[in-house]
């Protein structure tokens, strides 16, 4: 049941052709035939070896800069393979659609790719065929597990390695450095109600809840909501607005472009926000923080388990605190009172397990039902 409504939410999502919170980058306009070779292609791959380019990332629409999942797999790719000497390449769809992805994976296995790195959700049902069509190939699927177009059949072939985050840690450490921090009136704007957003909005709550015990404070309060798209609309701008007015500090915008529209308002109010997934300090000066999922990192450690002949294929790889795959980007970060010395203490607390994360109930999006909290008072926007 709860694959099948993930199923409609993200056939919503690609319909509308927006980048969700754990999906790809932006589209990019004009982009090039992936039969040709860009001028950033030949920029940035390297020189290949007699059998081809070994390494090669497709990417979505979006480009190797978009500060999202296509950069953050292609630096980990490319670290690995400086290091290491390996030859490397990347390739762009001319659509995004399933045959175009699909099309552009042959291509880059043609070009003599040994392993291919498919970055965001929107490549689930393309490396769920690949992983047939190029059974000696092996394949990295960032964000996401191969199924089937009618999501009837999840499989993982043991030649690909899917990747996921636990986003409840990276919303956790958010929501408890920004109530370190001193802020006490905060907001979760999130996208879609898919389990990755819900998740964020979970940790998120939970952070603010341990740091407030820890602070000895009650009174937090957290306005939440979900918008529905991962769209900017004038509609999600206008309700981070309002939260502002209202006396909301600082906005966890979590849903793909809804962040920008809670930067929009930000930017207008003179307020904070907190960017989701990547370091997204880059995108505004609003921006303090981002709950980030560490996308370089678990590239760089799934290609070297390739090249180490321990490639973890056939299961899912969760990426933790544990393994350093998320955090926080503390050295762009904006705050007041946080240090790093904070940070490294909650960051091994959580590694230890000294917190205890409720993970959400199946299908359900509403956090005041399953969070028990003293200190945070949830007030849920449908």
């Amino acid at each position: 049941m709860k694959r099948r409504m993930l199923a409609v939410l993200m056939a919503a999502a690609m319909t509308a052709g927006l980048t969700a919170c754990g999906g790809g980058g932006d589209s990019a306009s004009g982009t090039t035939g992936a039969a040709e070779t860009t001028a950033a292609e030949t920029k940035t791959a390297s020189e290949p070896s007699d059998g081809g380019f070994e390494l090669a990332l497709v990417t979505d629409l979006g480009t190797i800069d978009d500060k999202s999942f296509n950069q953050g797999a292609w630096e980990g790719l490319t670290k690995y393979a400086e290091e290491n000497g390996i030859s490397y390449k990347y390739y762009q769809p001319q659509e995004g659609t399933t045959d175009s992805y699909l099309e552009t994976i042959g291509l880059a296995v043609e070009g003599g790719a040994k392993l291919v790195v498919c970055p965001g959700f929107l490549f689930e049902e393309p490396v769920y065929l690949a992983q047939d069509q190029f059974a000696d190939t092996h394949f990295i699927l960032l964000d996401g597990e191969p199924h089937s177009g009618d999501y009837s059949e999840y499989r993982t072939n043991d030649n690909v390695m899917p990747i996921l985050f636990q986003e409840d840690q990276a919303g956790f450490l958010a929501g408890y450095a920004a109530v370190k921090d001193g802020n006490t009136k905060l907001g979760f704007m999130g996208g879609m109600a898919v389990p990755a957003v819900i998740r964020f909005g979970y940790g998120f709550i939970e952070g603010a809840e341990a740091a407030a015990a820890e602070l000895g404070i009650t009174g937090v309060e957290v306005m939440y909501n979900y918008t529905g798209a991962f769209a900017a609309t004038p509609e999600a701008q206008s309700m981070a607005a309002s939260w502002y007015q209202n006396g909301t500090e600082v906005i966890f915008g979590c849903g793909g472009a809804v962040g920008n529209s809670v930067m929009a308002a930000a930017q207008e109010k003179g307020a904070k926000v907190i960017g989701v997934d990547v370091d997204q300090s880059f995108e505004s000066e609003t921006v303090i923080t981002s709950a980030m999922k560490l996308l370089s990192n678990s590239v760089y450690d799934g290609v070297k388990a390739f090249y180490d002949g321990s490639f973890p294929g056939g299961k899912t790889s969760v990426f933790t605190v544990e393994n350093n795959g998320v955090g926080l980007p503390m050295e762009t970060s904006k705050f007041g009172t946080f240090t790093q010395e904070d940070y490294d203490a909650v960051y091994k607390k959580l590694v230890a397990k000294e917190f205890e994360l409720v993970q959400p109930s199946a299908d359900n999006i509403d956090p005041t039902v399953d969070l028990s909290v003293s200190a945070v008072t949830i007030n849920y926007v449908e």
